[in-house]
């Protein structure tokens, strides 16, 4: 069994926030490429990365959640997609100081259609993947996460490449959005928490995750981990949103605060999770709130 794996076990490992709005806090503007800071920036990315270690974080994710090649061309940044997801690793490796923690490297979605439904190839994608998965293995991560996955294809494509690549832990996350008319959640291609879970077994991940999702709350997070609990065996790590987006002067804005978001950390323990940490909105704030009802759990 991995570090991180039998650490789960012992006890409940906290995660960090959000990157891509701490990166916009920082001065990242809307449309550019922020994995392209860890190379640009990297004083920027170590402070967000140092910050939530700060406030506790056992566990934290590279900024590469669009490092991939399909990803980075799109910005012009092709040609430097080993250095960047080397970079985010060691970045985060770096922001722990010498403390123990987990450093889980980042992979997201490639934002787009494989044939026949679009335009990419299947060999296209699954050689970004792998190229990627490579890179974040190379720069020391304990585990890959394949994150705000919700096509069953690309999280299998993923996930055999993170295998590929020799990662210690697989994660796979799912981004789950709750039905206009019923208390259910589907991904956007219409997986449910169920299907996802056993999917997840039988590709061979180690942790079962959720992510990110449209209306997916501290509630409705719990509600998601006992049916994952439910259909599979695996740990499971939640990382809901801070609330739910809303906009403002052409700005989307998260506006839960930390101690709303900790008030609903007792029912996601309660239902089995594992891993807990932010997504989109949170901060280390939250975080720091998080890791303080955590420890009062104890």
């Amino acid at each position: 069994m991995s570090n991180l794996l039998r650490a789960a076990a012992e006890r409940v490992l906290l995660g960090d926030g959000a990157m891509g709005t701490q990166l916009q806090q920082a001065g990242l503007e809307s449309g550019h490429c922020g994995e392209a800071w860890n190379l640009d920036h990297p004083e920027r990315v170590l402070a967000i990365q140092r910050a939530y270690v700060a406030a506790g974080s056992d566990c934290l994710i590279t900024n590469t959640f669009g490092a991939s090649r399909v990803m980075l061309e799109r910005h012009g940044e092709g040609d430097r997609v080993v250095a960047i997801n080397r970079a985010g690793a060691e970045l985060a490796r770096q922001a722990f100081g010498g403390r123990p923690g987990f450093v889980l490297g980042d992979i997201g979605p490639f934002g787009g259609l494989m044939e026949p439904y679009g335009e990419i190839a299947r060999a296209t994608v699954e050689a970004a993947f792998r190229e990627q998965a490579k890179a974040l293995v190379a720069g020391g991560v304990d585990a890959i996460i394949v994150e705000t996955q919700t096509a069953l294809e690309e999280l299998e494509i993923v996930i055999a490449a993170a295998r590929d690549a020799g990662a210690k832990v697989v994660i796979g996350s799912i981004a789950f959005d709750k039905m206009l008319d019923e208390d259910d959640v589907r991904t956007m291609m219409g997986v449910s928490p169920e299907t996802a879970a056993e999917f997840l077994v039988a590709r061979g991940a180690d942790v079962a995750a959720l992510n990110c999702g449209t209306g997916v709350d501290m509630r409705m997070a719990a509600a998601i981990v006992r049916r994952y609990r439910a259909a599979c065996g695996l740990p499971v790590m939640a990382q809901p949103n801070a609330g739910a987006p809303v906009l403002e002067n052409l700005q989307v804005v998260y506006k839960q605060t930390a101690e709303e978001m900790a008030a609903g950390l007792q029912e996601l323990l309660a239902a089995g999770a594992r891993i807990v940490g932010g997504c989109c909105g949170s901060t280390p704030a939250h975080i720091a709130a998080l890791r303080a009802r955590l420890d009062s759990c104890k």
